[in-house]
């Protein structure tokens, strides 16, 4: 499951995947313009992302970490959105796992400083998606999770797999300079 946390709307998506294809299982927003009141609007984000949680029953969130802005009462307001679907994620059982926007755009496109434009257009192409989601919080959820899975495998070497580059040289110290 991937979550791109925000205030007025928050994305997510839950996909599938296994060797070789990735499949989007439901891709949304969560609008909360509508409510006025700060704590509603967290207690919206909870209630929708565990009802999706056991409908879906994903085994793990990735959810973006929030960026640094100049306003810091955005950023106390996006910490709090950040802070209700990580509290969905765990009281649900779920591996959480956060990863920077600079990390996402590296995953998807190649590039650390990619436009919201260029990420979702690289999904669309790899996944072969048919149109691009309404909202880039849709298309920026999907990213994380995507990122996530990217980051999941496995690394095959010699016939032994490791989990990450640092199993990797750790099991393989003679073959680092």
């Amino acid at each position: 499951m991937g979550v791109d946390p925000g205030t007025n709307i928050l994305g997510y998506s839950i996909i599938s995947s296994d060797k070789n294809t990735i499949k989007i299982l439901i891709n949304g927003v969560i609008q909360l313009k509508k409510t006025d009141d700060h704590f509603i609007r967290l207690g919206i984000i909870y209630t929708r992302l565990c009802a999706l949680i056991k409908e879906y029953q994903p085994t793990a969130m990735a959810i973006e970490a929030p960026f640094f802005g100049k306003n810091v009462q955005s950023m106390l307001k996006l910490g709090r959105a950040q802070g209700a679907a990580i509290v969905a994620g765990a009281s649900n059982n779920l591996e959480v796992i956060e990863y920077s926007p600079r990390r996402i755009k590296q995953s998807i496109t190649g590039r650390g400083n990619a436009s919201k434009e260029q990420v979702a257009k690289m999904l669309q192409s790899t996944l072969q998606l048919t149109a691009l989601p309404k909202y880039f919080d849709e298309t920026d959820a999907l990213a994380v999770a995507v990122c996530h899975i990217n980051a999941s495998k496995k690394i095959a070497v010699t016939g032994k797999q490791f989990k990450n580059w640092n199993d990797f040289i750790q099991a393989n110290p003679g073959k680092v300079k």
